[in-house]
């Protein structure tokens, strides 16, 4: 039985135009996050079967290809919901009812201005394949940007994503060719602050989860 499953959309595929073509959607979801899904629960299953034949020769590459599988699926079913075509993108507003996630966004980075320059390049500048990502960082209590290689690689242990901007070349390229620049910037156009701010409270009411060094 399969542990992780394909989550389904919160919209048709045509709802995040014009910064994200319906095409680009399509197979981004169907075909890409569905074979992290697969990925992930493959590398499960032959880790059953080495644990059962205490066979562990190719433990090394079932254990990052877990890494990376559970990570991709985990980063991509927290993007879709990232965005919302209907009254996105803008900058997080107390009006709007998510005025703590301004302040902690103003406090960790100075200005909001200030955190959209840091997320922007670090997106744009992921070497390969990889993501710009905004977390919580239960440590200091204050929110952090991540330059994520691949799906699991150089972030912080702990650290919890609220807003991920994909910047791998499937999530973009049928669209804006090599502007990975372009993309990041239509990105904000279309960021689900609501959603970024559940993220965020939530990950604040775990915090204690993390057993701390003094």
């Amino acid at each position: 039985m399969a542990i992780y499953t394909l989550p389904e959309l919160p919209y048709d595929y045509a709802a995040l135009e014009p910064v994200i073509n319906p095409q680009i959607i399509e197979l981004h979801h169907d075909k890409h996050h569905a074979a992290y899904v697969k990925g992930a629960n493959d590398t499960l299953e032959q880790l059953d079967e080495a644990r059962g034949k205490e066979s562990w020769g190719a433990i090394n590459g079932l254990q990052k290809s877990l890494a990376f599988h559970l990570s991709g699926h985990i980063l991509h079913s927290i993007y879709w919901h990232n965005m919302t075509g209907d009254n996105g993108g803008g900058e997080p507003l107390a009006a709007d009812g998510v005025g703590d996630l301004a302040d902690a966004i103003n406090e960790s980075f100075g200005s909001f201005a200030g955190f959209k320059a840091q997320l922007t390049k670090a997106a744009a500048t992921t070497q390969g394949s990889g993501w710009g990502v905004l977390a919580y960082e239960p440590v200091s209590g204050r929110l952090i940007v991540e330059q994520v290689y691949d799906h699991q690689g150089n972030i912080g242990q702990g650290s919890v994503p609220v807003l991920v901007f994909d910047a791998w070349e499937h999530a973009f390229y049928l669209q804006y060719k090599n502007q990975k620049v372009d993309f990041i910037e239509a990105m904000w156009r279309v960021v689900n602050w609501q959603d970024v701010a559940r993220r965020y409270a939530a990950a604040k009411e775990r915090d204690d989860i993390l057993l701390l060094a003094p």
